[in-house]
């Protein structure tokens, strides 16, 4: 493999697996806010223990998801000082500030609320303690916005012009409405949501298939987990669909091959317009990953549908093919999202700024040698950090809000003195 391969097999691998953290998260929390702020206002003292205890599994399931993918998201950094030297220097001026705002936003803001409300159990007024809980996702929210600001101007490059063989802002206000940003958190958003409501509703579905007797919780849970992924699935094939004029219009090479027709005359086209050179991006693989996408997407709209009907006097609990259907399900919306993340990213191929930067042109001057141990140890990282998580989420899934530590009361010390019991969020 050459050099180039081997930056973007590093990349490509590393972003797909960070991507897998990041749908979950922002798929987690709005839903975990809606749980906390159901149960500090919940009156009837029965409802509000079941609901808090409700909040404390599926959070601690989100903190753990959050911890991990915190440590991806520090590693990725490195790759654009270690590969992608190019991209810097040429784009750094326009994107920067979008990506130290994402930063910030990410591992300080977020972070800062974050932690506030994993320690604030029994020590905050309960509207200060949901208010940090919906920051955490506003705040998440944002960071997804700034990382699509970067990633848009990629896309569809605006508000900047060349000097010096760098581009520079000069038009901030078209840097944040850029419309292949916009759109695509809105897809992002709705992916996420319907991500976060499946894995939701598929555990809760794992909990009645092993007949718990926690039916009240997991009942809310897997009513609310439905709800939520139907509603999304829905409108995030409407919102994938509103992706497509943009796409004709700045990217006319991806929307051929998406179409199936064209690509030859806009291969000509491109040619008069940048100089000889191959612009046909990989067609079968953006082809059989939109078809991917497409498809779970429908069918998870399908499942949760019929699930939602079937909730009409708790007949889903009883209905154990329903119940493995659902379990089944967890995987699909992760899957289709990293088909999107493909479309998105594969499509624009050879371009790394659309129009302005190749892939080949922002590579940095790193030996061969040298990027394969890298893209090796990198991928390795990543994968150890996936199973990890997923080691992690499984084991304290299964085990229930019985073993939640997050918020729990532990005994006061046996130290002979009257101590007041503490209440922490260790795992």
């Amino acid at each position: 493999m050459s050099a180039a391969d081997l930056a973007r097999l590093q990349f490509a691998a590393t972003t797909g697996i960070h991507w897998l953290f990041v749908i979950l998260t922002m798929g987690l929390v709005p839903i975990v806010a809606i749980m906390h702020t159901r149960a500090a206002y919940a009156r009837d003292p029965a409802k509000r223990a079941v609901r808090e205890r409700m909040t404390r599994f599926w959070g601690q399931l989100y903190v753990i998801n959050y911890a991990v993918g915190i440590v991806t998201g520090l590693v990725m950094e490195f790759q654009f000082g270690l590969s992608w030297s190019g991209l810097s220097k040429f784009a750094g001026n326009v994107f920067g500030a979008p990506l130290a705002l994402e930063t910030l936003i990410a591992f300080f803001a977020e972070s800062t609320f974050l932690g506030m409300w994993i320690f604030g159990w029994g020590r905050m007024r309960r509207g200060v303690h949901v208010t940090l809980i919906w920051l955490v996702a506003l705040t998440a929210y944002a960071s997804g916005y700034w990382i699509l600001i970067a990633n848009g101007f990629m896309q569809h490059p605006v508000g900047f012009e060349v000097r010096d063989g760098a581009a520079y802002l000069t038009d901030f206000g078209a840097l944040l409405t850029n419309s292949s940003a916009l759109v695509a958190l809105l897809h992002l958003a709705l992916g996420a949501l319907t991500t976060g409501g499946v894995f939701v509703a598929g555990v809760s579905a794992y909990h009645f298939l092993r007949r718990t007797k926690e039916t009240e919780l997991f009942g809310g849970s897997l009513r609310l987990g439905l709800w939520v992924s139907m509603v999304a699935s829905f409108f995030v094939v409407v919102a994938g669909e509103l992706q497509r004029p943009i796409i004709e219009r700045t990217q006319p090479m991806k929307h051929a091959v998406l179409e199936g027709s064209g690509v030859a005359e806009v291969q000509a086209r491109l040619v008069k317009e940048y100089g000889p050179g191959d612009y046909v991006p990989w067609q079968d693989t953006i082809r059989i990953s939109m078809d991917v996408m497409t498809i779970i997407g429908n069918t998870v709209s399908t499942i949760t549908f019929i699930a939602v009907i079937l909730l009409w006097k708790n007949r889903l609990m009883r209905w154990r093919p329903a119940l493995w259907v659902l379990l089944a399900t967890v995987p699909f919306p992760f899957i289709a999202s990293v088909g999107g993340w493909v479309v998105r990213e594969v499509g624009r191929q050879p371009w790394l700024v659309y129009g302005q930067l190749t892939v080949e042109d922002a590579l940095s001057n790193v030996s061969t040698a040298a990027l394969a141990v890298s893209c090796a140890v990198f991928i390795a990282l990543f994968l150890a950090l996936a199973v990890t998580n997923w080691t992690l989420i499984t084991r304290f899934a299964r085990r229930g809000p019985d073993a939640t530590q997050l918020g729990v009361t532990e005994p006061p010390p046996d130290d002979g003195l009257d101590v007041a019991p503490v209440r922490t969020a260790s795992f």
